[in-house]
């Protein structure tokens, strides 16, 4: 097992401006915390949280900000206003509309956050004239999936059946066509820009508490005592805890800085591919882990729009160039989870440094 090279953040980030769309999301405040830790200088570009009880606040994340500012990702002008203002050494591009049942609902509005937003951001970082590094986030569900069992590489086929798949592999093209059209690497020396995406797996942690998510469905399913609601209990996914894909966005973040002109590609961070649990058995997993033993489980037989069963990411190209693995199996991450939430009394900032600390250690 790979241990994080903290150093190698704490060198690479320090005193470093880092702008962040989506900062007040669930991921974002997580990122706020570790950047706070690694020394950085921050700014935040995003939508205000959507209920008092989000992370962001709970955090008061503004704190952790030299400046938050609450705006769409789709005021182009705002956006690239404050982009060129803070001249940032690094952009970590996290907004998006990231739920697929939601993208059914407003597929428009999906389109429109994910691929133009995603566009916006790039085109701003056009008009900065320092050297930048950017991290843009994607998604697992980039790829086109006939659900063979297989794990995806990252030069597989891009596809999307439903809105929100079709809408992050589209940002996939767009942020291909700008590394091509605009900061090639033939032209390095000119634009001084390095662009990569990052594909992830399903991602739990404390302090998600968004719908249509398995596990802040089971946190409120626990509290209100309610039986517990699975759709697709045989769905499985590749999952891992926050910490996993954030610590390798910085990772490869930081080698992109020491090196620009050697990552300009897409990138899976996902579990090993053996490291795979079903809805079902991550949810009694969480609920022993939890003390929880009498929740209730239902199957809810209903029809419901399509999401897919079988989802798995090959993440060797990671693990060789940048020396990254993850540091906790599916088992450890649900553990970690159910902590964060079992454990109220504890403040939340506490809740999550903790595990922060003990994410990083060497």
């Amino acid at each position: 097992m790979v241990i994080m090279n903290y150093t190698l953040l704490k060198e690479q980030f320090k005193n470093k401006k880092v702008f962040i769309t989506g900062h007040t999301g669930f991921k974002g405040s997580w990122l706020l915390l570790i950047l706070k830790e690694l020394g950085a200088q921050v700014r935040g570009f995003a939508l205000a949280p959507e209920n008092e009880h989000d992370l962001f606040n709970q955090l008061n994340g503004a704190q952790y900000c030299e400046k938050s500012i609450i705006a769409n990702i789709l005021d182009v002008e705002q956006l690239k206003k404050e982009i060129i203002a803070f001249q940032p050494d690094y952009i970590f591009h996290l907004a998006a509309q990231a739920l697929v049942r939601k993208s059914y609902e407003n597929p428009i509005e999906t389109y429109m956050v994910n691929t133009i937003g995603t566009a916006n951001v790039l085109d701003a970082m056009r008009s900065l004239p320092n050297a930048c590094v950017g991290i843009m986030v994607t998604t697992d569900k980039v790829y086109e999936n006939p659900e063979r069992g297989t794990a995806f590489v990252e030069s597989d086929k891009l596809g999307g059946y439903d809105p929100y798949s079709a809408s992050k592999a589209t940002c996939e093209i767009v942020i291909d066509s700008y590394r091509n059209s605009f900061f090639n690497l033939q032209d390095f020396n000119v634009h001084k820009k390095s662009i990569a995406s990052v594909r992830a797996g399903n991602v739990i942690g404390g302090g998600d508490f968004s719908k249509d998510r398995i596990i802040p469905d089971i946190v409120r399913s626990i509290q209100n005592h309610t039986a517990i609601n699975l759709r697709n209990p045989n769905a499985t996914r590749p999952w891992q805890n926050v910490l996993e894909p954030l610590g390798a966005y910085l990772l490869l973040a930081a080698h992109m800085h020491q090196h620009p002109e050697a990552y300009n590609e897409a990138f899976n961070f996902g579990p090993a591919i053996d490291d795979v649990l079903t809805v079902k058995e991550v949810t009694q997993s969480f609920i022993s882990a939890f003390g929880a033993s009498q929740q209730e489980i239902a199957i809810d037989d209903k029809e419901h729009v399509h999401e897919a069963k079988l989802l798995m990411l090959n993440s060797e190209k990671a693990k060789l160039k940048i020396n990254w693995t993850p540091k906790w199996n599916a088992t450890e991450a649900i553990q970690q989870t159910a902590w964060w939430y079992a454990n109220s009394q504890i403040e939340v900032s506490e809740r999550c440094m903790a595990q922060i600390n003990n994410y990083f250690a060497s």
